[in-house]
């Protein structure tokens, strides 16, 4: 019994506790939309081997206490003085004037209410100010106990629960994203100098990233990818350029930074398909992909196949497409051998009733072919002409028109010409139907073009594809024909062994 109760007493960690810093999955609760009070005791540093923190001082207070244990700072009890400014006070006490400026930035305000504590809210922002201009004039470095107590002044303010979105816990159904007004976070003008302050910090030259990573660990980066699901564009635009700045100084976090946006694809593509933030990720991408080293990792090419072309799946697409093209079209630049890899999996994810959706696909694979060589071309060119081809035929003009541009593109042109004895015969029949029977003028215009461009190129395969297609139209005749004669035979049959029984519609 005694054995069962002790055994008892160890708990069995839970599914949530896989978000603990050290999770590489980032879904942390701090920044989830429906995760209740956080606690921000160990948002940054992982202090395993520390004591924890004495309460904080008074802001008022002459000492430079830790600021630690504040967690998300309550608004403040009594009246908030403001502290004197760095170039008023002598150079040996401005670090204790630094971490007591801190202090009075951990506290939180009600900005549901603008009247409310104006003076205390006023404070702060000048404080946050002064902050951000101590640290970008780099007058003084600061040591390190600062920068800790900076980063968890920072991990405060903006480690927060979102607020839901519009369409959540509303009972109705989900809006089109592009048509939602997004949430602009009534905090902004703290927010926005606590994220500046972050940036400078990053940035700077005094910043030394072996005392840095001590602070902007794992558990930091979690936390700044679960923001990007923030409705606010100004916060999203902040956290795309210090994430950014931090994959590009601190080189022991960008295995973990890719995996952990890998994680946020993933479940945007199979699960949510709701998420902010794809586009200002996709923005940092860009520029990460365009620095990728020759010959290309494995794990990067996996990230193609497995991210970057299912992010065509989901329906908003249109809110991130243009991030997703460049990023799509880096790869084959890069690599390209990729570019037969990338338009099957265009092909595998194309719409089929989505009109928009298909011009802007249609505009990606313009930008693909531009960058694909020959070889690669011939791969996959079957698929791929028999899928312009139903694109040809679109009742819809936008997309017959947009198919019809690609013989503009010169490089396009040339691969078509290159391969021609085996375009032609799988467009020809398109392009014919197209003249006989397309509503829209400037699609018929644009189709008697293209088809005059393959009469140019090869006249002989063109007079060949014609007598085919003539020969298939009356086949097609001819079969037509003989069924209505067979069902002309038996009606006729029907009729002489019991007229009255047969019903006729």
């Amino acid at each position: 019994m005694l054995k069962k109760i002790i055994k008892g007493s160890h708990r069995k960690p839970s599914k949530s506790d896989s978000n603990e810093p050290g999770s590489i999955f980032g879904y942390g609760q701090p920044a989830t939309r429906n995760s209740g009070s956080v606690s921000t005791a160990n948002v940054v540093v992982n202090h395993a081997s520390r004591a924890g923190p004495p309460p904080p001082p008074s802001p008022n207070s002459s000492g430079p206490g830790p600021i630690s244990s504040m967690g998300f700072g309550p608004p403040p009890s009594g009246p908030v003085d403001p502290l004197p400014l760095f170039r008023d006070v002598p150079v040996s006490e401005r670090q204790s004037l630094f971490i007591r400026k801190l202090q009075i930035c951990c506290f939180q305000f009600d900005f549901s209410d603008t009247l409310k504590s104006a003076r205390e809210k006023e404070i702060k922002r000048q404080s946050l100010m002064e902050l951000v201009d101590f640290i970008q004039s780099g007058s003084g470095k600061i040591t390190e106990t600062c920068q800790e107590e900076m980063i968890r002044m920072v991990s405060v303010n903006v480690f927060r629960c979102l607020p839901p979105a519009s369409h959540e816990n509303t009972g109705q159904e989900s809006a089109d994203p592009e048509e939602e007004e997004p949430y602009l976070e009534p905090s902004w003008p703290h927010l926005q100098l606590v994220y500046e302050l972050l940036l400078r910090y990053v940035v700077s030259s005094d910043t030394d990233t072996k005392v840095a990573k001590r602070y902007i660990d794992h558990s930091f980066v979690l936390k700044l990818l679960d923001l990007f699901d923030s409705e606010d564009p100004r916060e999203r635009e902040y956290l795309k350029t210090i994430l950014h700045r931090i994959y590009g100084k601190f080189m022991v976090h960008r295995p973990f930074i890719r995996k952990a946006i890998n994680n946020i694809f993933y479940r945007f593509i199979y699960e949510t398909e709701r998420h902010s933030g794809i586009g200002e990720l996709l923005e940092i991408l860009g520029s990460i992909i365009n620095g990728f080293a020759l010959p290309m990792k494995e794990e990067h090419k996996l990230f193609l196949v497995r991210a970057l072309i299912p992010l065509h799946k989901p329906k908003p697409i249109s809110m991130y497409h243009q991030q997703l093209s460049y990023c799509i079209t880096q790869f084959v630049e890069k690599d390209y051998k990729l570019a037969d890899t990338v338009i099957r999996g265009l092909l595998k994810y194309w719409p089929v009733t989505n009109c928009q959706k298909e011009v802007l696909f249609l505009g990606e694979l313009e930008e693909v072919l531009e960058a694909t060589q020959s070889a690669e071309f011939q791969r996959c060119m079957v698929p791929l002409f028999r899928q312009i081809a139903r694109c040809l035929n679109s009742s819809h003009f936008q997309v017959a028109e947009r198919a019809l541009f690609l013989w503009n593109n010169e490089h396009i042109v040339s691969l078509i010409a290159q391969n021609r004895s085996v375009i032609l015969p799988i467009i020809f029949e398109a392009l014919e139907k197209n003249i006989q029977s397309h509503w829209n003028q400037a699609v018929h215009g644009l189709t008697v073009n293209v088809r005059k461009m393959f009469l140019e190129m090869d006249a002989e395969l063109f007079d060949e594809c014609q007598r085919q297609h003539a020969e298939r139209e009356a086949q097609a005749r001819e079969m037509d024909e003989q069924r209505e004669l067979t069902w002309k035979k038996l009606a006729d049959v029907a009729a002489q062994r019991g007229g009255e029984d047969m019903i006729t519609v």
